[in-house]
């Protein structure tokens, strides 16, 4: 069995029963970073085996995973924070298991997601959007600017506090009327929803008005 396990974003409350009940039954929880998982862990008492996999680990580690499950272990897989496989790469270890070990039952444990959360908050409709992911540091960002320039429609992505005013910035030049929104800390102390056009957000940062900290949700819309 491979679960697939949704945790907070944020407030360690937001975990569901049923989360709680796979991890503490799981015979290893596979995580990004043990540091921060093991957070959570502590907070509920859990003393499950954690084993770190991510993104640089090597093919021998995610062999070692794909062993557990081969010989009937039962493995639950998290994220830092949020549901495993959006924009995360726990999709490689599901496309694995599916293409290796056609026979695992793959379950999902759903619960929290930045995704959304920010939507849900937004009042922007959510009956149809683009969702990016994280956008490209270099290649290609030049051409996600334009289509959204181009479209009616909404899009959301994600954006690091490095990079959020470079982003704002090329939204200002590519499609300054569209409004942005901003969702930053999702269910943190300081959860804060901000919207303008991105020359005015650009405007609230350079007066202190908007703090550069934490992680954000992006969202585009006419």
């Amino acid at each position: 069995m491979l679960n697939i396990v949704a945790t907070p974003i944020g407030n360690l409350e937001d975990i569901t029963l049923r989360a709680l009940k796979v991890l503490k039954e799981a015979d290893v929880i596979v995580c990004e970073d043990t540091r921060v998982t093991g957070k959570l862990l502590s907070h509920y008492e859990i003393e499950t085996k954690m084993f770190s996999w991510h993104a640089n680990s090597n093919s021998s580690e995610l062999d070692k995973i794909i062993g557990w499950l081969s010989e009937g272990k039962s493995i639950a897989l998290v994220t830092d924070a949020g549901t495993p496989t959006i924009s995360d790469p726990g999709v490689l270890l599901v496309q694995e298991v599916r293409a290796q070990l056609p026979e695992v039952n793959i379950a999902a444990i759903p619960g929290p997601s930045a995704l959304t959360a920010a939507l849900s908050i937004s009042g922007i409709s959510s009956s149809s959007f683009n969702w990016l992911g994280f956008l490209p540091h270099k290649k290609g960002r030049q051409t996600i600017f334009m289509r959204i320039a181009e479209s009616d429609e909404t899009f959301v992505f994600y954006e690091s506090p490095h990079r959020i005013e470079k982003t704002l910035a090329s939204l200002a030049e590519y499609a300054p009327e569209k409004k942005v929104t901003i969702c930053r800390e999702l269910t943190k102390m300081h959860e804060e929803v901000v919207s303008g056009t991105a020359s005015e957000l650009i405007k609230k940062i350079e007066s202190s008005n908007l703090v550069i900290k934490g992680e954000f949700v992006v969202i585009v819309s006419n």
